[in-house]
């Protein structure tokens, strides 16, 4: 099956709800429809309370506060000098700000580093999506010759002969092996904690009016009208995504070795070139945009919108020529930016002490192993 996920049906639910005057006046225009705050036909956009977690790592305090420790702690890298937050840093939006990543000794990897935020309710993992939950990620960077650089066995003989984390990891996961996958299961506990649901636009959709501007409300407008933006067609309810993979016609995808993205994973001609549909939320915090960082602006991402994207081989359906004014893109990202959340002040842990890892020398990695990095 053709892995776009795009749900059309919710979609047209949708339309049928907040659109219902445009099939009963057929005269009217989109631009006539109120959309109310607080409306039923809203709810949809609302995420649910707590992310959702696999059997046997239920989110607990002790849990999250092992997952914090090993997700700031350098020593967890071959050279000691890298975390996982050196790439998901919490004043860049848990993303890095950079257009690619940076990996072990700052070489330059292919894809931008994706934000954290939210990625607890994601089915799928990465820009290729080949990862299918935040445990099964986890370690992946870790591992990596091109990132974190870290041979895992050695890590978890560290971490059984280090006092502070034998304490730790006993009171999160109380008769289980201190190894690769309770760290990984640590981590993802951490990590369903970085969420994003109580935006202003949130605060609109639970009855608040004057929680949006009107320009912000007009955005959401062009956000859901297929006729305009048609956004919601991929960012879809409630985390502003859909799981899904597309070609969005990167000038970068025109190069001669340009990143196949999902088709690495699943060989359908659609997935040339397809990557995973990021969240929106928080958004205006994650620049620069794309999987290559192509975009520094929200601006920009919308231009490309406008334009239906620059390579026009193997475009997602999707895309299309966006006839939209410049008011309109005005409204579109201050909407965008209405998705932001409260900052929240990120509380960092301290460390158990004691060395770095004994084995510190860099493992030089065959070319074809460099191609991606585990965090992407």
């Amino acid at each position: 099956m053709v892995e776009t996920r795009c749900k059309f049906w919710r979609a047209t639910t949708l339309a049928a709800v907040l659109f219902l005057p445009v099939w009963v006046h057929a005269e009217r225009s989109i631009g006539d429809i109120s959309i109310v705050a607080g409306h039923p036909g809203l709810q949809e956009w609302l995420l649910p309370d707590r992310p959702p977690y696999p059997e046997g790592n239920k989110p607990n305090a002790a849990r999250v506060s092992l997952g914090r420790m090993l997700f700031f702690d350098p020593r967890l890298s071959g050279d000691g000098n890298m975390s996982c937050a050196t790439c998901h840093n919490p004043m860049f939006g848990w993303s890095d700000g950079l257009p690619t990543a940076r990996g072990f000794q700052s070489q330059v990897l292919g894809r931008a580093t994706p934000t954290i935020i939210n990625t607890a309710y994601n089915e799928l993992q990465m820009w290729d999506g080949r990862k299918h939950s935040l445990e099964d990620q986890a370690m992946g960077p870790l591992e990596a010759g091109v990132e974190m650089n870290m041979l895992v066995d050695e890590l978890v003989d560290w971490l059984q002969g280090n006092k502070g984390y034998r304490s730790a990891f006993a009171l999160a996961y109380p008769g289980e092996e201190i190894d690769g996958t309770t760290a990984s299961k640590a981590i993802a506990s951490f990590e369903r904690t970085i969420v994003s649901r109580d935006s202003l636009f949130d605060a609109w959709v639970r009855g608040d009016p004057s929680a949006m501007t009107a320009a912000q409300v007009n955005g959401f407008k062009v956000f859901l009208d297929p006729g305009k933006g048609n956004c919601a067609a991929c960012h879809q309810a409630p985390n502003f995504t859909d799981d899904g993979f597309h070609n969005l016609g990167l000038s970068s995808s025109s190069d001669e070795e340009a990143d196949p993205g999902r088709y690495a994973q699943k060989p359908i001609r659609l997935m040339q070139g397809a990557f995973k549909t990021p969240t929106l939320r928080d958004v205006a915090r994650t620049a620069p945009y794309f999987h290559d960082g192509s975009a520094a602006t929200l601006a920009e991402v919308v231009d490309h919108y406008v334009r239906g994207g620059d390579v026009k081989d193997n475009l997602s359906p999707n895309m299309k020529v966006l006839s939209i004014t410049d008011e309109e893109k005005h409204d579109l990202i201050a909407f965008l930016h209405a998705l932001n959340s409260p900052e929240q002040a990120t509380v960092l842990p301290t460390l158990p002490e004691g060395g770095p890892v004994s084995w510190a020398a860099w493992r030089p990695q065959p070319k074809k192993d460099r191609a991606v990095a585990h965090n992407e």
